[in-house]
């Protein structure tokens, strides 16, 4: 049983983002295939977003499948698209009882058809949900690349330029970020991964310049609510100077 009243309410982060890692070597270490390790990595999702609602988090942004992974051998990358329906379809109820909002970031179109059906209509259920400052939005990443997406905004903008929407002295780092995927969202503040490797593997690069990183051995099925409040107590330890030092901050 999880102690949440060991954490600030005044500190809970806005915004999380989770590179959930870890699925296929928990599967290995147990001598069973990669989409065990998958569908267990489900579980973990419905625990950290129903303890993220609780807490009142506005944004959880999951790393659910990278334009990398459609790398992956064609059974596995099969399995993980009925993994997903499966949760989508699963779980709409829960979402709209709970006041979730799900969005997604990334290169949707490449996904199957029937998995784009049913992930919009989702997306279209629950838009409402979450409106006001009560609720969460589950923000998930699918064939998601932020290289990708960072060249995507570039296009876009210099297709403006062009046409004269905006001059290029007008661009700023807010009109740049307005053109991301994750406009209107607040930059995560906290990003965990799963499963002990060090690297961002080409998530959020823009969006994560000021976050906290924790980084757990845990491997993403074995991810619970527990170990949820150890990433957030570790956040909530950390001093945020933003570039400034910790004198500035305290005259402040």
């Amino acid at each position: 049983m999880h102690e949440n009243s060991v954490l600030n309410p005044e500190r809970i982060p806005r915004h999380v983002a989770i590179i959930m890692d870890g699925n296929g070597r928990w599967a290995k270490q147990r001598n069973l295939p990669r989409i065990m390790g998958h569908k267990a990595g489900t579980e973990s999702v419905k625990n950290i977003v129903k303890s993220a609602r609780e807490l009142n988090l506005e944004v959880l942004t999951l790393y659910a499948f990278s334009i990398e992974n459609w790398k992956r051998p064609s059974f596995e990358v099969q399995g993980l698209m009925t993994l997903l329906k499966t949760f989508l379809k699963s779980e709409l109820q829960n979402l709209l009882d709970k006041n979730i909002s799900l969005r997604c970031i990334g290169e949707i179109e490449k996904l199957p058809p029937d998995v784009q059906k049913i992930l919009l209509q989702v997306i279209e259920d629950t838009a409402r949900n979450a409106e006001g400052k009560e609720g969460l939005i589950l923000n998930l990443a699918l064939s998601y690349g932020s290289r990708s997406e960072i060249l995507r905004a570039a296009r876009i903008m210099a297709e403006k330029c062009v046409s004269g929407q905006f001059d290029p002295e007008d661009i700023s780092e807010k009109l740049f970020a307005s053109h991301l995927y994750t406009a209107g969202l607040p930059d995560p503040d906290l990003l965990i991964r799963t499963g002990g490797e060090s690297r961002l593997s080409n998530f959020l690069l823009w969006q994560l310049s000021y976050a906290e990183l924790y980084i757990t051995e845990t491997m993403w099925p074995d991810f619970n609510a527990e170990r949820f409040f150890e990433a957030l107590k570790y956040f909530q330890g950390r001093e945020r100077r933003f570039g400034q030092t910790s004198e500035q901050l305290q005259a402040e």
